[in-house]
């Protein structure tokens, strides 16, 4: 497809999971964690053997249109699949990463059958089962980037509804990340109750005060490495 990346994906780590014995193999994988606005989104995805599914990829790696027919085709061939969300309060008081790790344990735990093994991007998920974090296994691993493509889609579509019940920041374009186009309607209009607080530079642009006493994310993080 033109400007289609080529995909490294491969069903390498599904498949050995498989050969040590495990029957669900689930891949987690998050989007939305550089945003200023809004939760960050997780899905999870146990891929059938029976059922492949071509052109899966990174979902930054796709575009709008391949990722959408991808998300119905995964929806459609999955053994089972799991959407979830943290919202934009809890990962101002717990911190990104956190949150991160946090909605694909979400995803994992709603799973209408459940996993034995998880695959995950770049990170530990906290949950008693065997698993193993794959750095870019969006763009190394079959089933994480079913759950990218399935996070994403979720998460995109989310936005253009709040574009609507918050007109003026660009949300269906800009997703939520930091253009200058979203810069400047928080330097005209303020952030909203859904921008995260903890976040430069929504912080620079909210009313002095508010809210009162929230640590920024860098913050956050200098404390956790002390503890």
């Amino acid at each position: 497809m033109p400007g289609q990346a080529r995909s490294r994906c491969r069903n390498t780590f599904e498949r050995k999971a498989a050969q040590a014995g495990y029957q669900r193999v689930a891949g987690a994988d998050e989007v939305g964690r550089g945003c200023l606005f809004g939760p960050v989104f997780a899905a999870a995805v146990i891929l059938s053997p029976n059922h492949p599914i071509p052109g899966l990829n990174d979902s930054k790696q796709l575009t709008p249109e391949t990722r959408q027919s991808l998300a119905i085709r995964i929806r459609e061939r999955a053994l089972a699949w799991s959407i979830a969300a943290v919202d934009a309060f809890v990962i101002d008081r717990i911190n990104i990463l956190q949150a991160s790790r946090l909605a694909m344990k979400r995803a994992i735990e709603t799973l209408p059958s459940p996993c034995d093994y998880i695959l995950s991007d770049a990170v530990s998920i906290d949950l008693p089962l065997p698993q193993l974090a794959l750095i870019e296994g969006d763009a190394r691993c079959r089933s994480i980037a079913a759950a990218s493509i399935l996070a994403k889609t979720e998460r995109d579509a989310c936005l253009a509804a709040w574009d609507r019940v918050f007109p003026g920041y660009g949300l269906t374009q800009n997703k939520g990340y930091g253009t200058a186009a979203h810069l400047d309607a928080l330097r005209k209009l303020g952030p909203t109750p859904l921008h995260r607080f903890s976040f430069e530079p929504v912080r620079r642009y909210s009313p002095p005060g508010l809210p009162i006493g929230l640590p920024s994310q860098l913050e956050m993080f200098a404390a956790g490495s002390d503890a």
